[in-house]
């Protein structure tokens, strides 16, 4: 049996929403930005208050999860505003007719400009939440990346999951060799530690908008993201 690692357990935070969350809101859906260290959805035996969802519901009762970031990661999530509007984005979600592009910064030194990681991925059942890959058992995982900055011992760099499995882009880069900075989950390297949180952060998503069916692409930049 291997030996169960030991990590730290997150601190849930409790953020009270605040307009400028807002990124983009009509009569069927809103876009929200996700504080780090905010759950998306309330834990077990938890204050629902404690999640985006929670807070969301006190500006908009009817708003709906359609998709999760992790708790320790930021940026972009979408909300229904009903269940029709629900099942149609959640569709979009799990068809994979969306596109989303993540910022992060990564330790190391790139050797390459850009790539794709296919490692297919499952829980980690004896070290939950962690994720592990397995070729035999895993789910296919599949990450497009490229390189927007290198300084002298980590890089900018910009993520597109094609599938969207949990914990996968951190997963990924720890298996590259390069793991997120602030990850507390999958790198024990000490300079990952010297950063106040997660450097990952939801920063484009494209959908159909399910009344209009006009392509809707929101942006947000990261408040770590210096280049």
């Amino acid at each position: 049996m291997r030996k169960q690692k030991l990590h730290k357990k997150p601190e849930i935070k409790f953020m009270p929403f605040n307009n400028e969350w807002i990124l983009f809101e009509d009569d069927e859906l809103i876009v929200v930005n996700k504080p780090t260290g905010l759950l998306s959805v309330p834990g077990r035996n938890a204050d629902p208050l404690a999640s985006l969802i929670g807070q969301v519901n006190l500006y908009c009762p009817q708003a709906l999860i359609v998709h999760r970031l992790d708790m320790d990661t930021s940026g972009i999530m979408v909300l229904a505003k009903g269940k029709e509007t629900h099942k149609k984005l959640s569709r979009q979600f799990q068809d994979r007719l969306t596109n989303k592009s993540y910022q992060a910064i990564c330790s190391g030194i790139a050797s390459q400009k850009n790539g794709s990681i296919n490692l297919p991925m499952r829980c980690d059942w004896e070290n939950r939440p962690l994720q592990r890959i397995d070729f035999r058992l895993g789910k296919h995982a599949k990450t497009n990346w490229e390189i927007i900055s290198q300084q002298h011992n980590c890089f900018n760099i910009l993520l597109h999951p094609i599938t969207g499995r949990s914990h996968q882009l951190r997963l990924h880069m720890q298996q590259m060799g390069h793991p997120i900075l602030g990850d507390n989950l999958y790198s024990d390297r000490i300079f990952t530690k010297k950063v106040n949180r997660l450097h990952l952060h939801s920063s484009k998503l494209s959908f159909t908008h399910p009344a209009t069916q006009e392509m809707i692409t929101i942006e947000n930049t990261a408040d770590f993201w210096h280049i």
